[in-house]
């Protein structure tokens, strides 16, 4: 019996042993292939360099024909020499860093965060899709210019120029200014010692921030719904009793001042409801033209019409047939919100009122433009805030609630503005 149970035991043993063994051999197989593929990619690097790792002991150094780069011990004397992780770049004047950069392109274009290249005067090189776009630049247009055009803030404030100064890298350094962040800077070497290249990537957290700000306002809006949403149905309620008993004056005060009132107040809590907490929208695919031409254009010509407003619809031809998904009570709103956005923001030219749109791939682009006083920079940056307004009236939920029923159909919303006027652009997915 007890040699029965010995012999169950190791075979147990053998099958464990076994199973953590092909555990191991697939885990060794998997270091094996990013092993290669990053011998691969280092391969098609048309520059030649080195990078140094001190922890590590070791070196790789690439060679600038098109053959795998070398691993290599470093030496006691090496590791002295270098405390710091650095990557040199070949100074051979036949060895030109703009095809690596022209390589590299397209891959940081697959990345979600910014990427930035600046050489020791701050010239930037490089620019990835993210950082462009969200910086709102032509990509293109950008580079060749100093990093100031990109980002506008002052130089003394900028990191990234700071590491081409004083050759300090910063390491998950969190940034406080408008655009909110983590920086990461890395240093390009020459063998000579010298800044190739400074390399800044910006993690960046404006969209958490906002979701933060989202989240306040969901608890604070559900903190409204339960303290004045259920009193000022029961006030409203008494009114209506009084109402009925009172003499005519006093039913009067009732009809166009007391009750109203009240039914505006809860108003003002429905839209703020609607901005905080996710709306369940009944959706429906329709044809963008024939909602913007007759859905909305009949709405908005007969208003332009009554106030004598050049109002005007441009639909582009790579839109035309053009279908989303969602909501066209909602996103009719949107329009008449801005619409009368517009004509409270006239000066003393005829207001002009114009929307166009136009596809570009997947997506389908709408801007919502007026010539009217346009909005001071100071208050762009908030004019989606709740309960932000320029206008003595105005209750500030207009565009939050547009801006709030525009991502609920899986859409953006920005706004641009100068003297000559306003723009709105939304972006839906096809």
């Amino acid at each position: 019996m007890l040699n029965c149970y010995i012999v169950l035991k190791v075979k147990l043993y053998i099958s464990h042993m076994r199973l953590e063994t092909m555990k191991i051999e697939n885990e060794l197989e998997a270091l094996r292939k990013e092993n290669q593929l990053l011998k691969e990619l280092i391969t098609q690097l048309p520059s030649a360099f080195t990078y140094v790792n001190p922890e590590l002991a070791l070196s790789v150094l690439k060679e600038k024909s098109d053959t795998p780069p070398s691993i290599l011990k470093m030496t006691s004397t090496q590791l002295t020499a270098h405390t710091n992780q650095r990557l040199y770049l070949s100074s051979s004047e036949n060895d030109s860093f703009h095809q690596t950069e022209a390589f590299l392109s397209d891959i940081f274009d697959l990345v979600a965060h910014h990427v930035v290249f600046i050489d020791e005067a701050g010239i930037v090189t490089l620019c990835n899709l993210q950082a462009a776009k969200d910086h709102g630049v032509n990509r293109d247009e950008i580079i060749g210019k100093h990093l100031r055009e990109l980002v506008n803030i002052p130089d003394e404030q900028l990191l990234t120029l700071e590491t081409a100064r004083t050759g300090i890298e910063f390491v998950d350094r969190e940034v406080l200014d408008k655009n909110y962040g983590i920086l990461n800077t890395r240093i390009l070497w020459n063998t000579d010692g010298s800044i190739k290249r400074v390399i800044g990537t910006f993690y960046f957290l404006n969209a958490i921030k906002e979701a933060e700000k989202q989240a306040i306002a969901g608890r604070i809006a559900a903190g409204i719904a339960h303290e004045i949403r259920n009193p000022l149905t029961t006030v409203r309620g008494f009114l209506q009793v009084l109402q009925a008993s009172a003499d005519a004056d006093t039913k009067n005060l009732f009809q166009t001042i007391l009750i109203p009132e009240i039914d505006r107040a809860n108003k003002i809590i429905s839209d703020f409801l609607s901005i905080a907490k996710p709306a369940e929208i009944r959706s429906e695919h329709f044809e963008v033209k024939e909602f913007l031409l007759n859905h909305l254009g009949r709405i908005l010509e007969s208003e332009s019409l009554l106030y004598s407003i050049e109002f005007h619809i441009n639909i582009d031809p790579s839109a035309e047939g053009t279908f989303i998904l969602g909501n066209k009570d909602e996103l009719l709103q949107v329009f008449l919100n801005l619409f009368q956005n517009s004509f409270q923001a006239k000066n003393t030219d005829p207001l002009r009122i114009h929307i166009t749109c136009k596809r570009q791939e997947n997506r389908l682009q709408i801007s919502f433009s007026d010539n009217g006083r346009g909005i001071i920079p100071s208050a762009l940056n908030h004019i989606f805030d709740p309960f932000f307004s320029t206008k003595d009236t105005g209750t500030g939920l207009g565009l939050s609630v547009s801006k709030k029923i525009v991502e609920n159909h899986k859409g953006t919303m920005t706004a641009s503005s100068d003297e000559n006027g306003t723009v709105f652009h939304l972006d839906f997915p096809v």
